[in-house]
Parts: structure tokens; C-alpha cells; sequence
């Protein structure tokens, strides 16, 4: 069996993370969301060993209330696990802005928006950003057919 392959994507944490990437100056806004990205230099980047693209995810109180915000960050996780995780140029920190019409958008706009942003920034790359991982061994349960 060939071994399994997931994009890798680690998260920006620190509030000086953000303000890195709100630095370089380089975004673009689509209805359904805000990205900004930053190619990495000395001054910040991951530790050696560390995943080569990282995502941060923010959305303030003009989105609408808690339960909004949060619907609204989880939606924009789901659209960066398909599109920025495997599209993703390497050694790039991005930040994913909600924006109001996040919430309500549909999912399929959602993952377009970001597509378009991720091409007009310079930081889409056709390759899969993938890291191998090695195939659960022969004869587990997970492999085994049901009993009928």
C-alpha cells in the first residue's frame, strides 16, 4: 500500500506572529474573507524541523457575536485544510481575516475567495505542500473486513 499524504499546516500563535504578517503589507480582500501573507526572513520564522507554512485565524466583533465568530473561524479552517494546505507556497505565514459575510457565504464561494486571494498574492503553488506519512501496518482492524 502506498503511503498515506497530509498537508501540513501549523499555526501562528503569538500576537507579534500576527503582527508580522500585518506588517509586510501584502493582503487581499474578497467578500468572504481577508488574507494576508509574509514570505519568512530572519527576523521570523518557524524552528528548523518545524512545518514551512503557517496560518493564523482571526475574527473581531464586527463578524457578530461569539457563536458567529466562531462559526466563522471554523469555516475558514475547513476552506484552509482543502485549498491553502495543499495550494500553499512554502515558507509563507498567512492570516485568515473573517469578514460578516463569512458566516453566510456558501462553502464552495468560500473556498474560491480564497483561491483568488491565495493566486493575486503570489503564494499559490500547484504541487501538493504534502509530508509523507508511513501506512498503518498489514492486518489491523481498520483493514480488516467487517463480519458479516
Amino acid at each position: 500500500m502506498a503511503p498515506r499524504r497530509i498537508a501540513v499546516v501549523g499555526r501562528l500563535l503569538k500576537r507579534s506572529e500576527f503582527l508580522a504578517v500585518a506588517g509586510a503589507r501584502r493582503k487581499w480582500a474578497t467578500p468572504g474573507l481577508i488574507l494576508q501573507a509574509r514570505a519568512h526572513d530572519d527576523r521570523q520564522r518557524p524552528a528548523a524541523g518545524d512545518v514551512l507554512v503557517r496560518v493564523g485565524f482571526t475574527a473581531s466583533k464586527k463578524v457578530g457575536n461569539a457563536v458567529k465568530r466562531n462559526r466563522a473561524r471554523r469555516r475558514l479552517r475547513a476552506a484552509v485544510r482543502a485549498v491553502l494546505a495543499l495550494h500553499g507556497k512554502p515558507n509563507t505565514d498567512f492570516v485568515v481575516i473573517a469578514r460578516s459575510e463569512t458566516v453566510t457565504r456558501r462553502y464552495g464561494d468560500l473556498l474560491a475567495d480564497l483561491t483568488l486571494a491565495m493566486k493575486k498574492l503570489g503564494a499559490w503553488t500547484e504541487g501538493a505542500q504534502a509530508v509523507a506519512m508511513p501506512a498503518p501496518p498489514q492486518g489491523t482492524a481498520a483493514e480488516s473486513p467487517p463480519a458479516s
